[in-house]
């Protein structure tokens, strides 16, 4: 998993409430349990005009000028923010998956759903959660300048504008570490990999008809 300290990018608005997983990845999209490939459905149903399906280039389909991520400005945005309730519905891994394949790094919004939270932790997703004041201040600067970005330093736990204005967030302790040290759930269990290693020797030892 890939180290995430301070981190600068470019801003997308998404401006709506309750986002649910199928509207993040549509169902027909999740045939694979990679993390990779899904980038291109991301919003599939807001993002093109015409019905997509596996397999399908997206070259091909009919891109919708007024979803915000089909916008010149907001090409190459690597932090998205949302409304309240973000990620809610089924409790897919695909949904982060997507995201992040997509090209984002940071997810910004007053609230998320438990399961997707939990979920853009464990591939290194970050989802900050402020106020609907601060949220509200984002979308309008985002919306009233282009090429807007920010800075968000995990080690200090804020998020930067481009007035070097600082909105504080909370992050467990723990998933803050992983994060500072890009360690997934088998990352940690490797840190053991040594100890793991004299378990299974002992074991061998003392019982070794189990390994006949």
């Amino acid at each position: 998993m890939e180290k995430f300290h301070t981190f600068t990018g470019l801003v997308a608005p998404l401006d709506r409430a309750n986002v649910d997983t199928d509207a993040i990845i549509p169902k027909q999209f999740l045939k694979s349990i990679k993390r990779s490939g899904f980038g291109q459905n991301l919003f599939d149903e807001w993002r093109y005009l015409d019905h997509g399906e596996p397999g399908m280039d997206a070259t091909q389909r009919q891109p919708n000028p007024e979803f915000v991520l089909n916008q010149a400005r907001y090409l190459g945005a690597q932090i998205l923010l949302a409304r309240a309730n973000f990620g809610c519905g089924s409790s897919r891994e695909h949904a982060p998956w997507s995201l992040q394949d997509y090209g984002f790094r940071v997810i910004i919004a007053p609230s998320f759903a438990d399961i997707f939270f939990n979920n853009c932790f464990k591939i290194g997703l970050l989802p900050v959660v402020l106020d609907a004041a601060q949220m509200d201040h984002l979308f309008e600067e985002v919306k009233s300048a282009a090429g807007y970005r920010l800075t968000v330093n995990l080690q200090k736990q804020v998020v930067i504008t481009p007035q070097n204005t600082e909105f504080k967030f909370e992050v467990d302790a723990f998933r803050k570490y992983c994060l500072l040290n890009g360690l997934d759930e088998i990352g940690l269990t490797l840190q053991h990999a040594e100890k793991i290693k004299q378990f299974e020797q002992k074991r061998r030892n003392e019982q070794p008809w189990l390994f006949i």
